[in-house]
């Protein structure tokens, strides 16, 4: 079956507006049926009349292999209709919702004892293999002619990405059985990063606790209306950010949440005093060091780049986790917690040398029932819950289709459609979706 999500506007959905239980799928994701037509972006997520009936107009502009009517299904629940919704979107399986009578103790009940088990073996290794990597990385930067770099840098910022998975596991505890080596390693871990590890895990703590809770989320959660209007410089801004920038979102996260002592409580501020020190000490010592071994476009070459390419990982790691136009964001009082840690994850799969690399963080959805499995059991953890749990997973393999789904459709808070696309809302002002739209692959 093809369907390629860059051109959805050719959706026509008749009948009336379909819903799960307790997971929503927006009237924009109706389903594909194959088909060769002539196809635009043009009217994709236009609202009809109580969403009754949608037609939207088609211009023959250029031919594609695509979609074509979707119909109604009988129940928005069914098991075609998601697998349709899972191709459009590009992943490999859409889950069904999970009952509201089922609660996260429930399936982490499921789950063997064995993979909350820490191994300091297993943990030791992984800093080995960041280290090396990271090394060679760094050697391949100082050896590789100017037209390599790109590689160099590509392989050097996926393998410092494996530092901040280290970090990750001691700030859950699930690195060492010695809470003081965890914090060591956990701020030293983060230091090539720019990265101060208390703040941030204060901050990735509320997010476990509140994943995809609208307000209270601490990662990412989609634009609000109210901001999105309140000025045309900022709009302007936030369809950037949330448009072509978006992989590189993290940065603006990393600047506002962890430096401000304001965002934090007053039994927290002496920790993140300390990380703050280390952080502008590492800093004040290795910059000027790189600078003056290097010079400065040694900087750019050995530091900035690879850290970009980290941002690059954290941010789409983190938008493909739990953005997907078929999971809802929640208010406090509607919010489950295990349909949005089980039911509102995504696991992916990405090739395996980043998998490696990277320690296995995009293993997702266990570590969302519980974030006290180390990194090195996750797949075992996954493995148990595929068995038990299967059919409520949203699960797919890295792919471009999925990439445009988030980046041109996932942006602005709607309480009954997930999401509203900024070309729907201000479509004058939404040429960079636009483009998006326009160069970006779309297959699976």
């Amino acid at each position: 079956m093809a369907c390629r999500i860059a051109d959805p506007s050719v959706f026509l959905f008749t009948g009336p507006h379909q819903r799960m239980r307790s997971q929503k799928i927006a009237t924009h994701s109706a389903p594909c049926m194959t088909g060769n037509w002539h196809l635009t972006w043009d009217r994709f997520l236009v609202k009809g009349e109580n969403h009754k009936k949608w037609v939207i107009p088609m211009r023959r502009t250029r031919t594609v292999q695509a979609v074509a009517a979707p119909v109604a299904p009988s129940s928005a629940d069914s098991a075609g209709y998601r697998k349709q919704l899972a191709e459009c979107y590009g992943f490999r399986q859409i889950g069904e919702p999970l009952p509201d009578n089922i609660t996260l103790k429930d399936v982490m009940d499921t789950l063997p004892k064995k993979v909350f088990e820490i191994d300091d073996m297993k943990a030791w290794k992984s800093v080995l293999v960041s280290v090396t990597s990271y090394a060679f990385g760094l050697f391949m930067i100082s050896k590789a002619p100017w037209y390599l770099l790109p590689f160099a840098w590509a392989w050097t910022g996926t393998a410092v990405t494996g530092f901040f998975v280290i970090g990750h596991d001691c700030a859950h505890k699930s690195f060492s059985r010695n809470k003081l080596v965890e914090d060591i390693v956990g701020t030293l871990a983060f230091l090539p990063l720019i990265y101060p590890y208390e703040p941030w895990r204060f901050k990735h703590d509320r997010h476990h606790a509140k994943t995809n809770m609208l307000e209270e989320d601490t990662a990412w959660h989609p634009v609000w209306k109210a901001e999105f209007d309140s000025s045309p410089i900022l709009r302007k801004a936030i369809i950037f950010g949330y448009g072509p920038f978006r992989p590189w979102m993290s940065i603006a996260h990393w600047l506002l949440w962890h430096f401000d002592l304001k965002k934090f409580r007053s039994n927290e501020i002496q920790r993140v005093k300390i990380s703050l020190a280390c952080v502008f000490g590492f800093m004040a010592v290795g910059w000027p060091l790189i600078i003056y071994k290097a010079g400065i476009m040694g900087w750019i070459k050995f530091w900035l780049m690879p850290w970009l390419g980290y941002h690059f990982w954290m941010s789409t790691f983190t938008m493909v986790h739990h953005t997907a136009p078929h999971i809802p964001f929640k208010s406090s009082d509607e919010w489950n917690a295990a349909q949005a840690q089980l039911n509102g994850t995504v696991h992916c799969d990405y090739p395996s040398w980043i998998e490696i690399l990277c320690h296995d963080i995009n293993v997702h959805i266990p570590h969302h029932v519980s974030s006290r499995i180390p990194h090195y059991n996750l797949r075992m953890a996954h493995k148990s819950l595929q068995e038990n749990w299967g059919k409520y997973l949203n699960e797919a393999k890295w792919n471009w289709r999925l990439m445009k789904t988030i980046m041109t459709l996932c942006h602005v808070y709607d309480k009954e459609e997930n999401y509203v696309a900024f070309d729907q809302l201000a479509p004058e002002e939404s040429q960079p979706v636009a483009f998006l739209k326009r160069v970006m692959p779309d297959y699976a």
